[in-house]
């Protein structure tokens, strides 16, 4: 792989990386996060255009059913889990408990209160077991959202993506902020530290995307020659994050 940030080159480092997993049997995980029309399709999208979907799933369950609403809440995501060689890309994920749940009121606060303590050790256990996990959260600012929900609404071709959410999500707003800020402080750790990305920008969110997935998952070989992201689209949580503008409010 020639050492160089164009596009190509990213997707070509993502075959070399799944091509290197296959022979490895690693294992790997991407949860990706974000406010509605944050841009997760198009990143997923952007991750898995050239990859196998024999050794990558994608994973975006819906709500529980009867039975899934009795068990443990972490319990439905393990059956999805990557086998030796797989990769995993969660469209939303157990995250759904600290965001979606919160702001709509579709569990408990002890419920969601109890998620946040389990979470980070859930998380530390994966990684403990050779899985890598990589946690991205894509952020927009609210009239960035305004526009892609409009334009989701009436284009008849992203009707798939249509959901009764989008219409409270600006309303919202403030309370989704909230949820935020407290799911990045108590589950970023060191050992599963959430990605926060700019995405008001798709093209530089995607780069800033496959640059870092490839520095942290790809063998040494092909990562060495992937610059790092740019610090102002893509960078490690830190609590003054929630205070410097570099999330939004």
């Amino acid at each position: 792989m020639a050492k160089s940030d164009g596009g190509d080159e990213l997707q070509l480092g993502l075959v070399e990386m799944q091509l290197a997993h296959a022979r490895t049997g690693e294992r790997a995980i991407i949860i990706l996060e974000g406010r509605d029309a944050a841009g997760k399709d198009g990143t997923i999208k952007a991750l898995t255009e050239h990859l196998s979907v024999r050794s990558t799933r994608v994973v975006a369950l819906p709500k529980p059913n009867d039975r899934e609403q009795g068990q443990w809440y972490l319990q439905r995501y393990i059956a999805h889990l990557p086998a030796a060689g797989e990769l995993v890309i969660f469209n939303r994920s157990w995250y759904n408990r600290a965001g979606v749940e919160v702001v709509n009121g579709f569990s408990t606060r002890e419920e969601q209160a109890q998620f946040l303590k389990d979470v980070p050790r859930f998380e530390a256990m994966l990684v403990e077991s050779g899985i890598k996990l990589v946690k991205l959260w894509l952020d927009i600012d609210k009239a960035e959202q305004k526009k892609r929900l409009d334009d989701r609404a009436t284009n008849p071709l992203k009707a798939l993506k249509r959901s009764p959410l989008d219409a409270v999500a600006q309303d919202k707003w403030d309370d989704y902020t909230k949820a935020r800020d407290a799911m990045l402080t108590a589950t970023s750790s060191a050992v599963a530290p959430w990605i926060c990305v700019k995405a008001d920008h798709k093209k530089k969110a995607h780069k800033a995307v496959l640059r870092h997935v490839l520095r942290v998952l790809a063998p040494d070989e092909v990562a060495k020659m992937v610059p790092e992201s740019d610090a102002e689209v893509l960078f490690v949580f830190e609590a003054n994050a929630l205070k410097d503008g570099r999330l939004e409010k």
